[in-house]
């Protein structure tokens, strides 16, 4: 039985149609495009195969979650030396806690998909890839 929008969670996101429904696979690859640099959208393996797009675009979200958290870690530290103001070091890590969180809400959403695409939800290839 496939999912409906009733039973969908909320970390699912609002521009990938249901899983099951009616050409949902191509909201989803669609979407998750969208988190990869324009450069992925090129290469035919990665847009034929949405659970390889899936993959490549949580390998691709997790990575902005280091990369965040390790700015977010050491900009007291660093900012200071190069003459960026107690201020805008206030501000910068305030952008950065948002936008740990935004990317920690996408990499739900790309999970979510991803266990839809290998659960059969609308038949998605590449059965055997091991969830993260």
């Amino acid at each position: 039985m496939s999912p409906t929008l009733a039973t969908i969670s909320p970390d699912w996101p609002c521009q990938v149609k249901a899983p099951g429904s009616h050409d949902w696979e191509r909201t989803a690859a669609r979407w998750l495009r969208d988190l990869l640099p324009a450069r992925y959208a090129g290469y035919s393996t990665l847009t034929r195969h949405p659970v390889l797009l899936a993959r490549h675009a949580q390998l691709q979200v997790e990575h902005e979650i280091r990369a965040v958290r390790v700015a977010l870690r050491t900009c007291r530290a660093e900012l200071p030396t190069i003459g960026v103001s107690e201020t805008v070091i206030e501000g910068t890590i305030k952008m950065y806690a948002a936008e740990l969180e935004q990317l920690n809400r996408l990499a739900r959403a790309v999970r979510l998909i991803t266990e839809a695409l290998l659960g059969g939800g609308g038949g998605g290839t590449g059965r055997g890839w091991p969830g993260r």
